[in-house]
């Protein structure tokens, strides 16, 4: 699913980010912890480059436990950062991020040095929530939706701890087609963006082959259909999403099974794994180095006219 959605504020941000890192001891960047790697924004991955930094896997009550667990080993292994598995529920593990960030600088805790800490993530990931409860106030403000947060802000979280707020940030280009659909089934870019039936097809798909029980329990289907085409028709049915000739309305029912996901009532589902991303990972490389030879033909080609 081909992205289109990226406001001029987010433009704007990321340009102010850049500014700002150079002055920056640590990153916090928040990610959703049922899409850990699809909510990683590359473009703010290349610009904290050697900055320490912790990624908070927020929102685990969401997510699949196991998968979550395997994220956090991936990602301290393989990526070199400190991470968290966060729920807004649990204000008190939140605010180990305070600690966190002061063990991981210890020399300027010994100096009685200010940490400078940014804090930074896509839409939609919990991070206002989470600024929140480390400043013990409402500061920053919340939203059910993307693109709450449209300017950044200084934070005093105590403890010689500052903490730089930065909007919620998407990239222009989305390489990875099945990271925009996550993307849009967690609810991070606007439902102005997408269709709700192609998405919801795609979920469908993965939730027959991953999680079945969560289906049949939630919607009460003793037999699973084959396909998620006949499981997006069955859920229309039991939801009463019909139009006019008893023809199942695919938007509403889409909608349905997408409301149904964001809220958790489906269950603890995370949609990607450490497998699965290196896959589509592998794929997208071999996509990019056809794409570059056939580049290179046609130049060749046109060299010899």
């Amino acid at each position: 699913m081909k992205i289109n959605w990226y406001p001029g504020h987010m433009h704007k941000a990321s340009k102010e980010i850049k500014e700002a890192l150079p002055h920056i001891d640590l990153i916090i960047e928040v990610l959703d912890a049922r899409i850990p790697y699809s909510s990683q924004n590359p473009v703010l991955s290349d610009l904290r480059q050697e900055t320490p930094c912790i990624r908070i896997l927020n929102k685990s009550d969401l997510a699949d436990p196991a998968l979550t667990e395997r994220w956090q080993t991936f990602l301290e292994q393989e990526q070199g950062v400190k991470t968290l598995a966060t729920r807004t529920d649990q204000p008190e593990k939140i605010k180990q991020i305070i600690d966190l960030c002061r063990k991981m600088l210890a020399d300027k805790v010994a100096a009685n040095r200010v940490i400078r800490t940014m804090i930074m993530g896509i839409p939609n990931v919990g991070k206002s929530t989470l600024i929140n409860i480390l400043a013990g106030k409402t500061i920053a403000k919340t939203g059910n939706e993307p693109a709450v947060t449209q300017r950044q802000q200084r934070i005093n979280l105590g403890q010689n701890v500052i903490l730089s707020d930065t909007p919620g940030v998407l990239w222009p280009n989305v390489e990875n087609i099945n990271s925009g659909y996550r993307l849009a089934i967690t609810g991070a870019i606007k439902d102005t963006a997408m269709h709700y039936d192609d998405v919801a097809f795609f979920a469908a798909d993965y939730l027959l082959s991953r999680y079945p029980e969560c289906l049949k329990q939630r919607f009460q289907i003793d037999d699973l259909p084959e396909t998620e085409v006949e499981l997006m028709s069955l859920i229309g049915q039991k939801r009463g999403c019909l139009k006019t000739g008893k023809q199942i309305d695919m938007d509403k029912t889409g909608k349905i099974l997408l409301q149904e996901i964001r809220s958790g009532k489906l269950g603890q589902i995370s949609w990607e794994s450490p497998e699965i991303v290196n896959e589509e990972q592998a794929e997208l490389e071999r996509l990019r180095a056809a794409k570059a030879a056939k580049k290179a033909a046609r130049k060749k080609k046109r060299s010899f006219r």
